[in-house]
């Protein structure tokens, strides 16, 4: 059985790297560990590098302080100003030895209402549980599970860009 960190405490983030892994290695077998360690980026981080950064962040900081796991998985959810609209997203960055694996899921952009409470220094998990009358939805559906009436909730949105980023995993001669 294969040791994996998840560099996260949110059930919606161990599963989608659960169900990733389990999809690109369907003979394996994975422990699945959620952990807290600092993104040392900002708690709603504003640009694609930045978000970048925090996935990757995570994914080091986790190996660095649970050495004995196989995978360590950072996924880090961002938002982006493009002119005058706001676009959210996610990086996912795995790392097994001296090698990582990356990937960003798709780009979906937020309702104006939404875009305001960010404004104002919300996170966007709090802006959709205020302007959606929801509680706690970063650790439920998400921001995508609300907008496309949960065709794409956020496990699924996440597990997609899991295994794209097990790619220089599933094809180690390749990379």
């Amino acid at each position: 059985m294969k040791k994996v960190i998840i560099a996260s405490k949110n059930p919606v983030k161990i599963k989608a790297a659960k169900q990733g892994l389990e999809q690109m290695f369907p003979d394996q077998e994975f422990e699945c560990v959620g952990v807290s360690v600092p993104s040392n980026v900002s708690d709603q981080p504003m640009s694609d590098e930045e978000t970048f950064r925090g996935a990757k962040n995570r994914a080091d900081n986790a190996a660095n302080t649970h050495k004995d796991a196989d995978f360590y998985f950072g996924i880090e959810g961002g938002i982006a100003q493009i002119d005058n609209e706001m676009q959210a997203f996610a990086w996912v960055v795995i790392k097994s030895g001296e090698k990582y694996g990356k990937s960003r899921t798709g780009t979906f952009f937020l309702p104006k209402q939404v875009v305001v409470l960010i404004q104002e220094g919300k996170e966007l998990g709090e802006a959709d549980d205020l302007v959606f009358k929801r509680d706690n939805s970063k650790q439920k559906s998400g921001a995508v599970g609300i907008l496309t009436g949960d065709l794409i909730d956020r496990t699924s949105y996440y597990t997609e860009a899991v295994i794209l980023a097990l790619i220089p995993f599933k094809n180690e001669a390749l990379y």
